[in-house]
């Protein structure tokens, strides 16, 4: 698949755009989200909006990259692939990062804080320990990583609710069930990863529906 047909599909599960990699820690969470679910690429020199900005200097860029998969990423990600690509006269840095064989990747996002992503839709979230167990167990494969799963009286109040109302917010969630907002955030990412719930944040506040 060339650039064009990459960038046409817009970012999601395997694909995210970076205008550039400015600060190690962000590009870390991206790279272990995408190593930690199915893989994919990072298209550095291309925004949100999918526009071919360019690189100033693809050596700085790589530098940042290698630093943050081999630093700031634990187990570090050594087996990633690097090309530089010309559209419109402008420098694309292609990242490709394999789904890992050594699961879970733990990002650094402050000094002595690691944390696990996955990738979500187009997003890297934070992982719960029960989603990290999940990753251990799991190796690479066609099929999706998460199947589905019994749930409990608060996931299935989850469902009930975002079949009857147009969206579900984390504080509706909190409110319905008397969670704190790290277990209510971590129950339905839960259900996002499994495939009962849909994550949506393209609109001031997050929300899920079904």
């Amino acid at each position: 698949m060339n650039l064009a047909e990459m960038i046409a599909r817009g970012e999601g599960e395997t694909l995210e755009f970076k205008q550039k990699t400015t600060h190690v820690h962000r590009i870390s969470r991206t790279l272990a989200s995408l190593a930690n679910t199915r893989g994919g690429h990072v298209l550095v020199g291309v925004d949100d909006a999918g526009r071919v900005v360019g690189v100033r200097d693809a050596e700085e860029e790589l530098f940042v990259l290698r630093d943050a998969a081999t630093h700031h990423v634990e187990p570090p990600l050594t087996d990633l692939r690097f090309r530089e690509v010309e559209a419109d006269g402008r420098t694309v840095l292609v990242v490709t990062v394999p789904e890992s064989l050594n699961k879970p990747h733990r990002a650094q996002v402050a000094p002595g804080d690691w944390r696990g992503y996955v990738r979500v839709r187009d997003q890297s979230v934070q992982t719960s320990r029960l989603t990290e167990q999940v990753l251990e167990r799991q190796a690479p494969a066609a099929e999706p990583l998460f199947e589905r799963i019994p749930l409990d009286r608060h996931e299935l109040a989850a469902i009930e609710y975002a079949k009857t109302h147009p969206r579900l917010t984390l504080p509706q969630f909190m409110k319905l069930v008397n969670f704190g907002k790290r277990r209510a955030y971590q129950t339905l990412i839960k259900l996002v990863l499994h495939g009962y719930l849909r994550y949506h944040d393209k609109e001031k506040e997050p929300y899920y529906t079904i």
